[in-house]
């Protein structure tokens, strides 16, 4: 009977799934994204903690808190609302630059003001997302909508090559090298006995048991994902990743992105363990720090005396979420066929405000801006239609908050390996951009590139548009251009580009 509701609900029966199929396709997802609940407390702790030890794991209490809250928040509506198998939790590289541009090394504003900027900036993306508001209301549709067909097409491909970059990296197989940026992997170094030279000298000896590298498991169970799905197995990223993480519990396995000795970039351990029984299960309890200080003396409260710096970041923050938000939903929404043949994505309004919905909400707990992850592609890769997937995933987000030590114990390389699968059948969309255009190859091809380059879904997509738009413009076509196009041509070069060693709108804002 239940059962039976929710495909009334959800209509998976009819769009050719199952409640099964829909619960799988979220748990592949979640496995994918599920890193978030334990890298986004560590890099906002680097903000917000004191220092101390117990005022940083106060911090990363706090955080994880309301990292899963958000996730769920948005996870949920976008479901329930939207119908659509994309999950939200709040975005690497936003949380980033919340951290080291805006509160540390760079600007130095109170962690606070940036939790109210984010609060801010997701209220205008809101509003930006509802037609029912009048003139600001169809902006964010007027905008998207504008942009040609072949960029939108290149963003998918492009963050198909974004998450294999950053998969390949997690699973130990490139580096990043001075001389050519990136590298292969140091493979020589693979072997030796692992009772000989224990796992945790790995970085200082290069040597243990090549059975025990996460780099090796990793592979095998890319390739294993690859046949499985191949031969038409449901399920296929959920076996690979488990199967990877059980191997690496019991031999103690060597996760190479992990060490930073080594020159990884991960928070988690370099030696894969398994969860003890005892200490899987634990009680969450509400943040200390984190919830409303957007609004307390130093966030808030200090606007008026930093509107110059709270003007920057909440342009910033609002520039980055729709674009990455954008690119992630035409992308992920035209691999599971919810763009239709006029380039509309359905029920985009409704997607659009559950990210924004997730921002807010995120904001008032304690964390960066929330979005749309690419990650998503997981499930619809694994046979994902509706929003079923989406409230799985914000469900098992949640618990989150009970089985920390259980999500954490999941290796590195075991999930990264479902990532380059995604990029390769995201890579499939380039085949539909009309690369003998000669006005239009190059900006899809910046599009697709500089996403993995530049680690930013955003930075692609405003170089694509800048690169078309000035073409354009040399080849004397501005009536093919319409007053959205021109007026992102000149926001986004204000954004890049500035007098002095600032850009437009620090030169502009910066003094007030």
């Amino acid at each position: 009977m239940e059962v039976q509701a929710a495909d009334d609900y959800f209509g998976y029966t009819e769009k050719g799934s199952s409640f099964d199929g829909e619960v799988r396709a979220g748990i592949t997802t979640f496995l994918t994204m599920a890193y978030i609940l334990l890298v986004n407390p560590a890099m906002l702790t680097l903000a917000i903690g004191d220092g101390t030890d117990a005022g940083n794991a106060q911090a990363f209490a706090d955080i994880l808190f309301a990292t899963a809250i958000a996730a769920f928040v948005g996870c949920v509506v976008m479901g329930l609302w939207a119908n659509l198998p994309f999950a939200l939790a709040p975005g690497m590289g936003l949380n980033a630059y919340f951290t080291f541009t805006v509160v540390n090394f760079g600007m130095g504003i109170a962690w606070e003001l940036a939790l109210f900027a984010v609060f801010v900036e997701g209220l205008l993306f809101l509003v930006m997302s509802l037609p029912q508001i009048p003139v600001v209301g169809t902006w964010r549709s007027e905008m998207i909508n504008s942009i040609p067909t072949d960029l939108k097409v290149a963003t998918g491909a492009g963050i198909g090559m974004f998450l294999a970059i950053i998969g390949l990296r997690e699973m130990g197989w490139i580096r990043d090298d001075g001389a050519v940026l990136v590298n292969l992997a140091d493979t020589e170094a693979w072997g030796g006995t692992i009772g000989e030279v224990g796992v945790s000298t790995a970085a200082s000896s290069g040597e243990f048991a090549i059975y025990a590298h996460g780099a090796i498991i990793s592979m095998i169970a890319l390739i294993a994902i690859a046949i499985m799905m191949a031969r038409g197995i449901k399920g296929a990223m959920i076996y690979g990743i488990m199967g990877a993480a059980v191997w690496g519990w019991l031999v103690g396995a060597y996760d190479p992105y992990n060490d930073y000795l080594a020159g990884g970039a991960g928070w988690g351990a370099i030696e894969a363990t398994a969860p003890a029984i005892g200490d899987i299960v634990s009680m969450p309890s509400l943040p200390e720090e984190t919830l409303m200080a957007a609004f307390g003396p130093e966030g808030m409260g200090a606007a008026g005396d930093h509107m110059g710096d709270f003007l920057l970041v909440m342009i910033a923050f609002l520039f980055v979420d729709v674009f990455d938000t954008s690119g992630t939903l035409y992308s992920v929404g035209r691999q599971a066929g919810y763009v239709d043949e006029s380039d509309e994505l359905h029920n985009s309004d409704e997607a659009f405000a559950s990210d924004a919905v997730a921002t807010i909400v995120g904001a008032v707990c304690g964390t960066s801006t929330t979005t749309t992850y690419i990650e998503s592609a997981a499930g619809v890769e694994d046979g994902g239609k509706t929003g079923l997937v989406a409230v799985t995933v914000g469900v098992l987000m949640l618990s989150g908050l009970f089985f920390t030590d259980l999500f954490a114990s999941i290796p590195q390389f075991a999930m990264a390996s479902a990532l380059v699968i995604i990029g390769a059948m995201m890579m499939r969309q380039a085949a539909d951009i009309d690369w003998s255009d000669g006005e239009v190859a190059l900006p899809a091809f910046l599009t697709m590139v500089l996403m993995p380059f530049t680690y930013s879904i955003a930075d692609g997509i405003a170089w694509g548009i800048i690169s078309y738009v000035a073409i354009k413009l040399g080849m004397g076509k501005m009536d093919e251009l319409n007053p959205v196009m021109y007026t992102l041509f000149v926001l986004m070069l204000m954004f890049y580009i500035g007098p002095g060693d600032t850009s437009t709108f620090g030169f502009l804002f910066g003094d007030l």
